[in-house]
């Protein structure tokens, strides 16, 4: 793969802004958010530009206990294909637990959460980048997430992690520098320790976003402007190895054209000046120090079929994963060793997210229920744990409130939306909610 350059994160809220830009090498696109066979045209017009798109994929929960999903897997090939990229990446996350697998009731989070860096994580996750390596038609590289907690017991650094990682499968970085800058205000890890140990010749691109602190906590917005702190990073970084590509990220209240630019221009002027530092200065990347000579073997076979100390170790992990999952969406106790104020934090976080893409998905219901739209939703949010995606989030939540007694409801109007959405033949508490609405439709 050459060099992608600097580029930005195609939204639609930006589209034109980002096509009337100059110097924008490249751009990348949520994958869930796009159809192969419907592309959005601005993302066409790049393409005929010349301008590379890379999707970025939200949704395979590769750090997950759960074999990658096939279907999933196949919707980002055929997405990659659609799109003519040279590469696709993911995150090295959890994003659902429960199941078959742990006996337990299948839970979404709904958003990325980190994986305890332990041997039984790295193993699972290596098992899965290989599976999804196998499914996908270009080179994968996988990123760093942002953490408002920390797991307990973890035996390995976010460097001795993300080494063995590449070590193991051969899979590219995606460096998010504003995450390790997150990483460091929640959990107080060195940005410059976390540089250090990784294998540098491995980033396929960097991240660069804003974010906002509140009590103390750093929450990774991608709707701030880049602070001075995560530009350091990135220029710590740029003064190690150059970067073959790097994006700006904006996801949420966008700033007029001119800033943005303003802020891609600071971007590049920041990596030329690690470039210079770089150039004709050789630097080795260090080893990492493993308890387990034969790590790199046992790796390769982690998830070999009837392997029982991978299927363990799946069961292990996932197990943890729905116990902290469940602390967080649906009220279980907080697990042993947990902050219990840092997982309040994300639990709430979790649930004001639910609230701001449901509204973005079906904007009906905020028009519908006014400013009594959040209130209503986190009240919903504290008994319902979201078990599929988000437009199905939305046709519980509006089911949730016609069961109840909530004064001031527009019901019918309200009964109407869930009708005419809630599809030809839906199953289970659904369903029983649709054969109830039928009987009142007048």
């Amino acid at each position: 793969m050459g060099r992608l350059g600097t580029g930005i994160g195609w939204r639609p809220e930006i589209a034109e802004a980002v096509e009337r830009m100059t110097g924008i090498d490249w751009v990348e696109v949520v994958a869930e958010n796009v159809c192969p066979g419907h592309l959005p045209e601005s993302l066409v017009r790049l393409r005929e530009r010349g301008v590379t798109v890379v999707p970025h994929g939200v949704s395979l929960g590769l750090g997950g206990a759960q074999r990658p999903d096939a279907g999933r897997l196949a919707a980002l090939a055929e997405r990659v294909t659609a799109l003519g990229s040279p590469l696709v990446t993911e995150h090295i996350a959890f994003v659902r637990a429960g199941g078959a697998l742990t006996a337990s009731p299948h839970l979404e989070a709904g958003h990325l959460l980190p994986v305890p860096r332990t041997r039984d994580a790295l193993d699972v996750l290596c098992a899965n980048v290989r599976i999804a390596q196998d499914a996908l038609p270009v080179p994968l590289a996988v990123e760093n997430i942002a953490a408002l907690f920390s797991w307990p017991g973890e035996e390995l650094t976010e460097g001795q992690f993300l080494y063995e990682l590449v070590e193991r499968t051969g899979v590219r970085l995606l460096v998010d520098v504003a995450n390790l800058h997150t990483n460091h205000v929640n959990r107080g890890e060195d940005p410059a320790e976390a540089l250090a140990g990784l294998p540098l010749e491995a980033i396929a691109y960097v991240h660069v976003a804003g974010g906002v602190e509140r009590d103390g906590v750093w929450h990774d917005s991608h709707a701030h402007p880049v602070p001075d702190a995560v530009l350091g990073i990135l220029a710590d970084l740029a003064s190690r190895a150059a970067p073959p590509g790097v994006l700006l990220e904006r996801d949420e209240d966008f700033p007029e054209p001119a800033e943005l630019e303003r802020e891609l221009a600071d971007i590049r002027k920041v990596v030329e000046g690690g470039r210079q530092v770089t150039e004709g200065v050789e630097r080795s990347v260090p080893a990492v120090r493993t308890d387990r000579a034969d790590d790199a073997d046992t790796g390769d076979d982690a998830d070999a079929p009837g392997d029982t100390d991978a299927e363990d170790a799946r069961q292990r992990l996932g197990v943890a994963q729905a116990a902290v999952l469940s602390s967080l969406v649906s009220g279980a106790p907080v697990p042993e060793g947990f902050d219990r104020v840092r997982l309040g934090v994300q639990a709430r976080a979790l649930a004001a997210k639910r609230a701001d893409v449901v509204a973005k998905v079906a904007p009906e219901l905020p028009v519908l229920l006014g400013v009594s739209y959040r209130e209503a939703f986190l009240e919903y949010a504290r008994e319902r744990p979201m078990r599929g995606g988000y437009r199905w989030d939305a046709l519980d939540f509006a089911a949730f409130l016609l069961d109840g007694k909530r004064p001031g409801l527009p019901r019918r109007e309200l009964r109407q939306w869930w009708l005419d959405r809630s599809g030809p033949a839906p199953r289970g508490r659904v369903a029983r909610t649709a054969r109830r609405l039928l009987r009142g439709r007048s």
